[in-house]
């Protein structure tokens, strides 16, 4: 994923070649060098999404404060 495709491509499609990326991996029958490729772009593309969901989690924070009315929120992991 080179830099121009980032700001391209939306959280959705990120996703959503993540996820053809991990069924690829998972079936086995891919070669060496194919799958270090697809693992390398599968670890952008989770970068990538990361980033994105950090962004909008603070942009939320921001939105909830302004209001007055509610408490900054935390993604809680299981």
């Amino acid at each position: 994923m080179s830099e121009d495709n980032k700001k391209d491509i939306s959280f959705e499609d990120a996703v959503e070649k993540l996820e053809t990326i991990v069924e690829k991996l998972e079936e086995g029958d891919v070669p060496l060098e194919k799958a270090i490729e697809y693992y390398q772009e599968g670890m952008k593309l989770s970068k990538f999404c990361n980033d994105k969901l950090t962004k909008v989690e603070k942009q939320m924070e921001q939105i909830l404060n302004e209001q007055g009315e509610f408490e900054p929120f935390s993604i809680q992991e299981d």
